[in-house]
């Protein structure tokens, strides 16, 4: 049996740009997505602390040290410019992998600066 548990997520990052006409996704700086650990094109989830919205859909590369968070085709409407982000990514564990499983926590500043990268492996019980 798998179990599905947070694998990493950039905290309280701000919401840049939301363009309506680009195709989709989410353009978030290539530094946050590496100290993350997600992937372009991986699937994330998005929970806009603003508005409540919580979505799906797949993070792309930004220009690295841009600051860039930006929402793209319809979930451009799902928040606007300074509205609080929690990026989050999942991942499918066995029981053996969750002996040694941490999830990675990336910390922003309010222009979405690195300032910390987490493992919460002293938070969570071990399986």
């Amino acid at each position: 049996m798998q179990r599905t548990l947070l694998l990493a997520k950039i905290h309280n990052c701000t919401l840049t740009g939301a363009n309506i006409n680009y195709v989709g996704s989410i353009s978030i700086d290539e530094i946050l997505l590496e100290k993350a650990g997600i992937l372009p094109y991986e699937q994330v989830q998005v929970v806009n602390s603003a508005n409540g919205q919580r979505f799906i859909t797949y993070a792309i590369p930004a220009l690295a040290h841009s600051g860039i968070i930006e929402l793209n085709g319809g979930a451009a409407r799902l928040g606007i410019i300074g509205d609080r982000l929690i990026i989050m990514t999942y991942g499918q564990f066995t029981p053996e992998e969750l002996k040694s499983y941490s999830p990675t926590v990336v910390i922003v500043d309010e222009k979405n600066r690195l300032l910390e990268v987490r493992r919460y492996d002293d938070l969570f019980a071990k399986v």
